[in-house]
């Protein structure tokens, strides 16, 4: 009786002893540390969701015709891609790289419209965003009505847009038509059949549904500012762009950072708004030729898709990097 006595107290005290030195270890951890520690579950779990489809792709993209007759040709498909072997797979007349320095190149690339695209409807969103949440950070009166006006686009469905924007720039119903056509921005005859026209109007209806978004990201930055410090510059006689600029803004910007990242990932995945408000032959994005290979040559959607996920890797490294060195 004795021994199994002293058996389990040996057991309890090294189970207690293992569980106490978990214990001291976490609280010993720092601020960071500990933070890192609670998102690794997080980190495990989307790890294995992303990563699984990532692999995939990656694995179906090195087969010709992987479903019916999987033959293995390696890097084959990329180098088809990159050289224009593959374009005879894309919609209408539209190349992954364009074939000169022309306007009309560009414009039937799907890459550089999806980086256009991109680099002008964050930069306008991240503006107009910021002048929203500056003006929603005061203190006025309806200051309620002006925030859900200004959300009231980003809660509209994406096919309800489109068909909002098209009915906008249909040439013979739509009112935005002519004012635009006079002023040589878009086309005033078969306005959403024109390359540069269609891709105006998509980035236009982007940044009227989504510079909400960035808006309310934005907010919650400036309302975490501490007020102490206003209160501050105005005893020491700082004018509101001084203000601003030294404290609003530095202090604001790590969470525009943040605000750019999300929408890059999100813009360079562009889709359904060309989808609804224009056609994928006309305003090409590396997402339209995924959607148009899907279930036809699935070794073709495989390889656009893959190096859509690696653009949008190199993209969100480089943000990331940029925040990382100026210290944010």
């Amino acid at each position: 009786m004795s021994t199994d006595t002293a058996a389990d107290r040996r057991r309890e005290s090294g189970s207690g002893g293992a569980l106490s030195g978990v214990t001291r270890w976490v609280e010993n951890l720092g601020e960071t540390a500990f933070a890192y520690l609670l998102l690794t579950p997080v980190f495990v779990i989307l790890g294995a969701i992303a990563f699984y489809p990532l692999l995939r792709t990656l694995e179906l993209s090195m087969f010709a015709d992987p479903y019916t007759d999987p033959q293995f040709i390696g890097l084959e498909n990329y180098v088809a891609l990159f050289d224009g072997g593959l374009n005879g797979f894309l919609p209408g007349t539209t190349t992954f790289l364009p074939s000169s320095l022309s306007l009309t190149a560009i414009l039937r690339s799907s890459l550089m419209v999806t980086l256009i695209f991109t680099a002008v409807t964050v930069l306008f969103e991240t503006v107009i965003g910021l002048g929203q949440a500056l003006v929603l950070d005061q203190d006025f009166r309806g200051r309620r009505w002006v925030r859900v006006a200004i959300i009231i686009p980003w809660a509209v469905p994406i096919v309800i847009q489109g068909m909002i924007f098209l009915l906008m720039f249909q040439p013979n119903i739509g009112f935005a038509t002519p004012f635009l056509a006079d002023l040589g921005i878009i086309e005033g005859t078969n306005t959403l059949n024109d390359p540069w026209s269609s891709l105006f109007i998509v980035m236009i209806a982007d940044i009227w549904k989504t510079s909400a978004f960035m808006a309310l990201l934005i907010l919650a930055g400036l309302q975490s500012i501490d007020r102490s410090l206003y209160n501050v510059a105005k005893v020491a006689g700082a004018s509101k762009w001084q203000q601003f600029k030294l404290i609003t803004f530095p202090l604001v910007l790590p969470t525009i950072g943040v605000a750019i990242l999300f929408r890059t990932v999100a813009a360079m995945r562009v889709y359904g708004v060309i989808d609804t408000t224009s056609k994928c032959e006309v305003v090409p994005s590396l997402s339209c030729m995924v959607v148009a290979n899907l279930g036809i040559n699935t070794e073709v959607a495989a390889v656009i898709a893959f190096v859509t996920a690696i653009i949008i890797a190199a993209v969100v490294s480089v943000i990331i990097y940029q925040q990382y060195r100026e210290g944010f």
